[in-house]
């Protein structure tokens, strides 16, 4: 009885117009998934084979085309067969990559590179105008610098670090196993150069090999306008120096904005809670709203209503992404009931509700207090 073979781009999971990197995404995605290395699946071996099988063929831009235009006819031969082993592992760097993280030759790997240094970060605090409209601050910290002795190379006054006798300068050392592939090549940075390549056999006193001393360095940082809390500022280059040369982190500038004690900041808008009597927001009148360019008089009008908004244009925080834009800054009215009345406010009181036809107060409340 015939057998249906499947579709070749059924096996590595993917759409018949897909890209050459999705299609090797699939393949790594299924060879770690069912390696008979790692499955303990009976039919792990066969599952393997059907998929690299499959990707010899799509990875290949002629082959692809054959397949595409006669199916299993137009590749015969190109697939190995049901009895052909894994000698034509045509995707073998792409697996190494799937397991290793680096190819099979070990081009990849890092050769006598000397190890980045540490970022570091600044934890900064400016005040509320400051981070509105931005400012320069100067900052002092502790840094790993080079040593000025050894001029960084962590070796005596007079003498040189040496190729590293283990990696022969190489700054990787390879462990070799055996599989049913064939022999893999593991490749791991060098344990005594630490992938630099290189070893100190007659350290500085100084740094004691290091090549770095600890010193205080200071920096002018420019704050952008608009800078908000928890935003960070990076410095590159301005952290610590790697060991014996390696090349400098970065600085982390954490900026910590102090609260302003009557505005309310969301992103670019600015709230102002104004606190006005009821004759005021009756008959209106004039107070003074702070912003963060000075106070500014702002009219509040006859018959403004308790949550009355009154929005200030271009007086909120600049746009740190859009230069010249800025938010704005809302005044938010909220018109105080008064707790307690003299008699001559109550008589007054009484009187505009009496001439406005509503009934307030409670009857017969004057004569129990005797008023």
């Amino acid at each position: 009885m015939a057998t249906t073979e499947r579709d070749l781009y059924e096996i590595l999971g993917v759409e018949r117009g897909a890209s050459d990197a999705e299609i090797k995404r699939a393949f790594r995605k299924q060879a770690q998934q069912w390696h008979p290395d790692v499955s303990a699946d009976p039919a792990a071996h066969d599952r393997f084979k059907e998929i690299n099988d499959a990707y010899q063929v799509l990875s290949d831009p002629e082959r692809r085309q054959r397949y595409d235009m006669f199916g299993r006819a137009g590749v015969d031969g190109s697939t190995g067969g049901p009895g052909a082993g894994f000698e034509g592992f045509g995707g073998f760097s792409d697996i190494f990559d799937a397991f290793f993280g680096g190819s099979a030759g070990g081009s990849a790997a890092r050769r006598g590179r000397p190890q980045p240094g540490a970022d570091l970060r600044y934890d900064l605090r400016i005040t509320f105008e400051e981070a509105v409209n931005g400012t320069e601050k100067e900052i002092e910290f502790r840094v790993l610098d080079r040593c000025e002795t050894c001029s960084g190379t962590g070796a005596k006054v007079g003498t040189e670090p040496v190729t590293c006798p283990q990696c022969q300068g190489r700054g990787e050392v390879r462990s070799v196993r055996q599989t049913m592939l064939g022999q893999m090549v593991n490749v791991s940075a060098c344990p005594r150069c630490r992938g630099e390549g290189k070893v100190v056999e007659s350290p500085c006193e100084t740094c004691r090999g290091d090549g770095r001393t600890e010193r205080k360095r200071a920096l002018r940082v420019a704050i952008p306008a608009g800078i908000d809390e928890g935003h960070q500022i990076r410095l590159t280059n301005e952290g610590e120096l790697g060991p014996r040369g390696g090349p400098p982190g970065s600085l982390y500038v954490a900026v910590h904005v102090a609260p302003h004690p009557s505005l309310q900041r969301d992103g670019t808008e600015l709230y102002y809670e104004a606190k006005v009597s009821i004759a005021q927001a009756a008959l209106g009148t004039r107070i003074s709203v702070p912003t963060v360019d000075g106070d500014e008089e702002v009219e509040i009008k006859a018959g403004t209503q308790p949550a009355t908004e009154i929005r200030l244009r271009g007086k909120g925080v600049p746009h740190l992404r859009r230069s010249g834009a800025r938010g704005d800054l809302h005044v938010l009215v909220d018109v105080q009931v008064p707790t307690k009345l003299s008699k001559k406010q109550r008589e007054l009181l009484e009187a505009y509700a009496k001439e406005a036809g509503e009934q307030a107060g409670q009857p017969g409340l004057r004569e129990k207090l005797g008023l």
